[in-house]
């Protein structure tokens, strides 16, 4: 299968949002790669975020069916990425315990057809809040932790457990024993629900003590924070730190403090992919920058709707 083909074909599958879509695929020019990185070194990964499994309203009455056809839609990719991260909001809140844990039965008996060996989660407000991640620990493990993967370090930070949405110290003294062996220039990825930043926190769109966790990351030279939550493309940079949000498998967000109350952009049965999409990631071994295109899956003949350039 041809790149061209395969991403056409992955596009058409898709057809909905919610995917950072980081690509080692020949011609592509998306391979994440370190200064002397070999070929062996390259390699892609699969972000999906705020599934909302469970959900059901006119924001989106074809709910039902979209995180089967991201599965299908990562499982065709012509290549298998190296791994999936799921950045939080997996199902859509209930008060009623039992509910709770269906849906999250539920989110593990659709994502378990995924043909990708590696496979990491976080939880979302609508998984943790309500009873402080204790249905989600008992379905997907710690709601914090870290990994390595080819020279790149990755940590997982939770901030919707606590329903204040805040880090605490006891997750931030982690992160600090996790970051500290650690060389100054280390590539790190940081994956979390919330904005660590104040994006509006009248809307929610914040993290109480994030200003610590950004704080402690400055001391890091190549630091990427990829977020959810907002159901949206967003860019933003604390110093030195670029901060990405990723579109919602559910629905769309509008802009923040656009309107004078948070709500899911209304449903177009004539543009039933509006607002949602995917983003490619590259990084320019040269020079060390991220590379990330935001591509529209509204019309499907002129998908490439922009592009961005940040330090990695």
């Amino acid at each position: 299968m041809t790149e061209s083909r395969g991403r056409r074909e992955f596009m058409q599958l898709l057809g909905l949002g919610g995917v950072v879509f980081a690509s080692g695929l020949a011609g592509s020019c998306t391979n994440i790669l370190r200064k002397g990185g070999a070929q062996e070194d390259d390699f892609f990964f699969v972000q999906l975020s705020d599934s909302h499994w469970g959900f059901k309203g006119p924001p989106n009455p074809e709910a039902a069916n979209t995180l089967r056809q991201a599965v299908a839609a990562v499982n065709a990719l012509p290549a298998t990425p190296d791994f999936v991260v799921f950045t939080g909001d997996l199902t859509h809140t209930t008060d009623d315990e039992a509910e709770r844990r269906k849906r999250m039965r539920e989110f593990k008996a659709i994502v378990a057809d995924l043909k990708v060996p590696l496979q990491y989660y976080m939880p979302g407000e609508h998984d943790a809040s309500l009873d402080q991640g204790k249905a989600y620990q008992e379905n997907f493990g710690a709601t914090h932790y870290s990994f390595d993967h080819k020279g790149i370090h990755f940590a997982v930070l939770d901030n919707v457990s606590d329903p204040a949405a805040a880090l605490g110290d006891d997750q931030i003294d982690w992160l600090l024993a996790d970051l500290k062996p650690l060389r100054p220039e280390a590539p790190i990825v940081v994956f979390t629900h919330r904005p660590l930043f104040d994006l509006a926190p009248a809307w929610d769109w914040a993290t109480k003590d994030g200003s610590k966790a950004i704080d402690l990351l400055q001391h890091w030279k190549n630091v990427t924070v990829f977020y959810g939550h907002i159901h949206q493309e967003h860019h933003f940079k604390t110093g030195e730190i670029a901060h990405h949000a990723a579109t919602s498998l559910v629905f769309p967000l509008p802009a923040p403090m656009s309107k004078p109350k948070r709500a899911p952009v209304p449903w177009d049965p004539a543009h039933p992919r509006r607002g949602l999409g995917f983003r490619e990631i590259s990084v320019d071994e040269s020079r060390l920058v991220l590379k990330l295109k935001q591509d529209s899956l509204e019309n499907l003949a002129a998908v490439q709707t922009g592009a961005y350039e940040t330090g990695f």
